[in-house]
């Protein structure tokens, strides 16, 4: 039997777009749960706002947060040792953190040159945490959370859309990259696909082959759906699919956000069948 692993998204996939629930996902959360199947959390979220959702969730496995900037794995969880990871790796507050991704600050100092060459963008680190809750329907708590980053930069563009190829090649020219997801976010030489990538090499060096799943319904999902064996896509709040992932064999979930994540969870586990238990 083969080792399955399954990454997510958050926002719109797992959670609900505007509620940010993921109770339509619950029966397939519990089928999950009952085969011991790991439930790996790829946000765009921070480090503390995505703990907050394992809490809720119940979950104990790694996340990777912010884009893929840095992955957070609970220390002992992998028997085989993290030495031939090519990445910083730190140990703080009962993990292992392999960090990927630029530093915030020099986020936050390529976001002020873009403004000073004259680009109307304005950063999580620019806003008030009752912007945040404004902008992004978040309550308080969520939104100072929100502002807790370490390598990721979430902005808004303000200028005519005409001009945002040229915003993006005036980040790539500074050595950083842009992604989208709900906000434009600025970030360095990482993605989700990097991220999930390094977990799928520790399982598979822990447990021998295994079965990857991902479900996702951004472009800023796209690297990470690349990297495993069964990628999906979920409906956005306007029942549409993101144009811009296309995969030759990317499984489109038939329903919204959790609802379609529930849907497809399901059918993928009976798809798996006797290959994985």
């Amino acid at each position: 039997m083969k080792k399955v692993v399954f990454f997510t998204d958050l926002d719109g996939t797992l959670l609900d777009y505007s509620t940010y629930s993921f109770t339509k996902a619950l029966p397939a959360l519990d089928a999950i749960r009952q085969r011991d199947i790991p439930l790996i959390i790829s946000s765009s979220k921070t480090r503390s706002e995505i703990e907050l959702y394992r809490k809720k969730l119940s979950n104990t496995h790694p996340f990777i947060s912010e884009n893929g900037g840095g992955i957070f794995i609970p220390k002992g969880y992998f028997s085989s040792s993290l030495s031939h990871i090519n990445y910083p790796v730190t140990e703080e507050s009962g993990y292992s953190i392999i960090r990927l991704g630029a530093s915030y600050p020099e986020l936050r100092k390529a976001l002020e040159t873009l403004r000073n060459e004259g680009y109307e963008v304005q950063g999580f680190g620019d806003l008030s945490i009752e912007d945040l809750v404004r902008l992004a329907d978040m309550k308080e708590d969520e939104a100072a959370m929100a502002k807790e980053r370490d390598f990721d930069e979430p902005f808004i563009f303000v200028g005519q859309a005409d001009d945002m190829p040229e915003l993006q090649e005036s980040i790539r020219i500074k050595g950083f990259n842009w992604t989208k997801g709900r906000f434009w976010h600025l970030l360095g030489n990482s993605d989700k696909g990097v991220a999930v990538s390094i977990l799928i090499d520790l399982y598979t060096r822990d447990f021998g082959d295994v079965f990857t799943a991902a479900l996702g319904d951004s472009p800023n999902d796209l690297p990470m759906l690349q990297r495993v064996d069964y990628p999906v896509v979920v409906q956005k709040y306007d029942s549409s699919y993101d144009n811009a992932i296309q995969l030759p064999n990317v499984i489109k979930a038939d329903g919204i956000g959790p609802e379609g994540w529930n849907k497809a969870v399901q059918d993928l586990l009976k798809m798996m069948g006797e290959d994985i238990w």
